[in-house]
């Protein structure tokens, strides 16, 4: 009997349904053009977002990733469009997104000829992929992408990159999809050692002042159960990094905060006053230890983390706990006492209402003429859905709307965090809104970042996608002004932005758009933005050389935070 022969780019579209993928967010050109040929035929079962740009496809594929737990999958072709997708994979590694590229690539007689659109992405993405693999024969294509799948989802989850050569994608061959488990030489999860688990828990059962640090790895686990029930047993306050948000509710009795450079003013003067740390799925990254060699002096560290690559990094701990924090947490529970810390948990709401004095009565009920980050905020907490999605960008709007912004509900929280990526938000809400059509998604931009990424606004108007815009216009690049101020003597070198008009490039979009610089009807229009059954864009025009607090400056200790 004659096996069925399939072409390389047929197989790539195969393996992609077995792989049940749902969306592929993606450009095409001349390199990956085969491929796109064989999805015509596939359209009712795959659906290809079009986007406006190689970077969005990426950001979008990443949005999500994020929103569903599922991997994100884009396609671009060769030179310039694979190129386009190094800020999301260096993004997607460093926020450990499992995301999946598959580029074109000139035919393999051509490599290393500088042929047109010939670029050498395989080593360009190294320093930025989990796995890359270039691919020159049509029958290792469905394994290569299987292996790709794999590896970006798990263990720590990260991006994979997959480059196929045009002539592989015509060639024919048998199409064999064989489900695997394993891949030799790769362990994604380090075994629990039991002794280390009853180790954490002496510490645990004697502390007196003893604090929780959850970052992203709580979630990408999906253990947020788990750990609901371990914080709720040993009684220790909880601080969040900023990708951790949401893996406790904001309104939890042990939420005490954001741990970080604008993060809350208890868990970082107070990190240095407790005597045990227990960090749980988080990298001890530069914006939350500020000074390493005053971080955390006083205090024996607990660091339960999947990488072993991230244990004694950037900050030494006594106890490690490799494995799944989702297993480690459960054998955790185990073994810690009930307790409670009463005394020791009112020391964070003591400060906690100091800085609601100094900094946060003044954001979100501000009495001064201009509009304010933290009152747009508060509004859209009253009127937004309890399952609400929170995209944002990166900038002041992005700490404002992370310290401020109540999250009530799993997976509820989208950002660029350790690339910083200005140009995130916008295809990121909208991988975020196809990946989760009933839920509300929020998308949280300042004016500089936003026009990195406006041209999405196509793919908004081309899929009908009811994304809610709320740009935050000061007219600067905020983030960047503020350091100026701050430390620069108010030198504001190349931060002010002219703008467009936002409300007509939306309109042009056909996308419904409102401009408000009045307190008077701000409630209102946010009420009627996120009500609004389709896209929606509010520019709220806030306060120029408005500042965000608290602040620990670059190079100082924690608890050497500013109020203002």
């Amino acid at each position: 009997m004659v096996k069925k022969l399939f072409s390389g780019s047929e197989i790539v579209i195969k393996t992609l349904l077995y792989e049940k993928v749902e969306y592929i967010f993606g450009y095409p050109g001349g390199a990956i053009m085969p491929i796109y040929d064989s999805l015509h035929d596939y359209l009712n079962f795959l659906t290809h977002i079009l986007m406006r740009h190689e970077q969005g496809s990426i950001h979008a594929a990443q949005g999500y990733a994020r929103a569903t737990g599922k991997i994100g999958v884009c396609f671009t072709t060769s030179g310039p469009g694979a190129t386009n997708l190094i800020t999301g994979l260096a993004d997607a590694l460093i926020d450990s997104t499992p995301v999946v590229c598959i580029t074109g690539q000139v035919s393999s007689n051509l490599l290393g000829t500088d042929a047109f659109q010939e670029t050498n992405i395989i080593d360009i993405s190294m320093p930025v992929t989990k796995w890359n693999i270039q691919v020159l024969k049509a029958k290792d294509i469905c394994e290569s992408i299987q292996k790709g799948f794999f590896i970006a989802k798990k263990g720590r989850p990260g991006p994979v990159l997959i480059d196929i050569t045009k002539d592989a994608q015509f060639q024919k061959s048998e199409f064999n999809y064989k489900h695997f488990e394993y891949i030799e030489n790769f362990h994604p999860y380090p075994c629990i050692k039991e002794k280390n688990l009853i180790e954490a828990a002496n510490l645990i059962n004697t502390a007196q002042k003893p604090m929780i640090l959850v970052g992203q790895g709580v979630i990408l686990a999906k253990a947020e159960d788990e750990f609901k029930e371990f914080v709720e047993k040993t009684g220790i306050p909880v601080a969040s990094t900023l990708l951790g948000l949401g893996a406790l509710y904001s309104d939890h009795y042990l939420y005490v905060g954001m741990l970080g450079m604008h993060g809350n003013y208890a868990p970082n003067i107070l990190t240095n006053q407790c005597d045990l740390l227990i960090s749980i799925g988080m990298r001890f990254d530069d914006r939350v230890t500020g000074d390493v060699n005053k971080y955390a002096k006083n205090a024996k560290i607990i660091h339960l983390e999947i990488d072993p690559s991230e244990i004694n990094k950037n900050i030494p701990c006594h106890v490690p706990i490799l494995g799944d924090c989702k297993i480690s947490l459960k054998k955790l529970i185990f073994y810690v006492n009930k307790s409670n810390h009463e005394k020791w948990v009112n020391k964070f709401f003591y400060l906690k209402e100091k800085e609601k004095i100094e900094v946060i009565e003044n954001d979100i009920n501000p009495t001064k003429k201009g509009l304010t980050m933290g009152e747009v905020i508060k509004w859209i907490n009253k009127y937004k859905q309890k399952d609400a999605i929170l995209v944002t960008d990166v900038g002041q709007h992005q700490m404002i709307a992370s310290r401020y912004f109540n999250f009530t509900y799993k997976k509820s929280q989208i950002t660029s965090g350790g690339l910083g990526t200005m140009g995130f938000a916008l295809p990121a809400a909208i991988g975020a809104k196809l990946g989760s059509k009933d839920r509300q998604v929020i998308c949280i931009v300042g004016d500089g970042g936003i026009q990195m990424t406006i041209q999405e606004m196509g793919t908004i108007l081309q899929n009908n996608i009811s994304v809610k815009i709320v740009l935050l216009n000061n007219n600067f690049l905020g983030m960047v002004r503020q350091w100026q101020q701050l430390f620069f003597d108010k030198r504001y070198s190349c931060t002010e932005l002219v703008n467009p008009d936002f409300i007509k490039l939306a309109n042009a979009y056909s996308i419904e758009a409102e401009r408000i610089n009045n307190r008077k009807k701000l409630g209102e229009s946010i009420k009627k933005a996120l009500r609004n059954k389709n896209a929606f864009l509010l520019e709220v025009v806030v306060e120029k050389e408005d500042n965000v607090f608290p602040m620990i400056p670059a190079g100082a200790a924690v608890d050497e935070i500013r109020l203002t």
